[in-house]
């Protein structure tokens, strides 16, 4: 097998990027209770206008600004009690100068009324007079129709993940069912004669398969639909027919180990035996990472991942991720998450190299302190203690400490 021929992290993206452009996504129907964390595949406009009628903000009486002018305490202004508005009533009140209507919170707005005094700011002699001791503005405590949302806006852009606020959005204008991009079924493969599940009792120079269910769960995050195919021995054989069968049946395929330079090494040979183009990348300067493997294989990708736990993680953060979202139909340029943060001690870097380091966040007085976890690759510690991740571009040697730097955090702090 030839050495490693390693591309920069940002072409191996564009490469990656580049090999998707033809891929078509496909659309289901979806109700909106399974609508959440789904991508919209069109755009959704609003049916009505929100809200539909002019409505009250607060309860109170609604009347016409404009006989208000003048009032206060020691002045008030007196006007006719003729009604109530009853919630969910298509009766259409109307008052007139000098008349007010008893209206509760969110009750439809009377014609003739442009706003609402609160009934704090009332008094009722009886049940036919009202006393308003000041001021108010036009469409005071109003909402008018319309105003949230008018009648053929984009409510839903193509592309969006649908969060729970749009659910609320969705159901208010009268939409059951949503149009979404089917979810991405991806396939992982685990490799290595000396990986056992996790239940089974471990035998000397045995480790457990880690990868398969870390890299599975952080893809089920994105959204997609994740299968486990199980542990493929080193063989070329048995590693072949597994291959062959998941690219027939998904539309991403995820290999953990196999991606390092080795005479047990398949995943390349078996990549390009499979199809066209074949591998297209195989090594990136990026730590940890370095050995990492991707390839089209009949419009199918398929990435070699490294068999170290933090390698695998980091390269599907910064590019399966990519894959990921492309093959879901969502923009690529979104900001990821992240917080700044002083560096609690000096981090070296080797130039030339993209450098992902995972950081431990604590708190003082105010400030997030990011103290970086060290090791190597396998330890599977340092997955499990980090935060989030600092990036050191290609271009620097290095970060000081107390320099501000940039975490992408693995996880919502509090």
């Amino acid at each position: 097998m030839e050495f490693f021929q390693c591309m920069s992290l940002k072409e191996a993206q564009h490469v990656i990027i580049e090999s998707l452009k033809k891929h078509t996504i496909f659309s289901e129907t979806v109700h909106l209770v399974d609508a959440l964390g789904r991508i919209a595949a069109e755009d959704v406009m609003a049916k009505n206008d929100l809200p539909p009628f002019s409505r009250s903000t607060v309860d109170g009486f609604a009347v016409q600004s404009g006989d208000t002018f003048g009032a206060s305490e020691a002045a008030s202004s007196l006007f006719s009690i003729i009604g109530e508005v009853s919630m969910g009533e298509e009766r259409q009140m109307e008052i007139f100068p000098g008349n007010a209507v008893a209206i509760p919170t969110g009750g439809m707005l009377p014609v003739g009324a442009d706003a609402v005094v609160m009934v704090e700011h009332v008094e009722q002699p009886d049940s036919k007079n009202l006393l308003v001791l000041r001021m108010i503005a036009p469409g005071e405590n109003v909402i008018e129709k319309g105003e949230d949302v008018q009648a053929g806006t984009t409510i839903i852009k193509q592309g969006q993940s649908i969060a729970p606020q749009h659910i609320g959005m969705l159901a208010a204008c009268g939409y059951a069912n949503i149009s979404v991009y089917k979810k991405l079924e991806v396939g992982i493969i685990s490799t290595g004669d000396e990986l056992v599940g996790i239940e089974e009792p471990i035998k000397f120079g045995q480790i457990r398969d880690v990868n398969s269910y870390a890299l599975g769960a952080l893809l089920l995050e994105m959204g997609c639909a994740v299968t486990q195919m199980g542990i493929v021995k080193d063989s070329y054989e048995n590693f072949f027919s597994v291959l062959s069968k998941a690219v027939d049946t998904y539309q991403l395929v995820l290999i953990s180990g196999g991606s390092s330079v080795g005479a047990r090494d398949y995943t390349v040979k078996a990549i390009d035996a499979l199809g066209t183009p074949g591998v297209l990348i195989h090594g990136i300067a990026v730590k940890p990472g370095k050995p990492t493997i991707f390839g089209m294989t009949n419009d199918v990708p398929v990435f070699g991942l490294p068999g170290h736990p933090a390698a695998a993680m980091t390269v599907c953060k910064q590019l399966v991720k990519i894959a990921v979202r492309k093959l879901m139909g969502l923009e690529q340029n979104v900001e990821f998450f992240g917080i700044p943060a002083c560096l609690a001690r000096n981090v070296a870097s080797a130039p030339g190299r993209d450098d992902f380091i995972t950081v431990k966040l604590t708190k003082e007085n105010g400030t997030y302190i990011a103290s970086p976890i060290l090791g190597k690759s396998g330890l599977i510690r340092i997955m499990a203690q980090a935060d989030g991740t600092i990036h050191i571009p290609a271009d620097k040697s290095g970060i000081y400490s107390g320099e501000i730097v940039e975490v992408m955090l693995d996880k919502q702090e509090d």
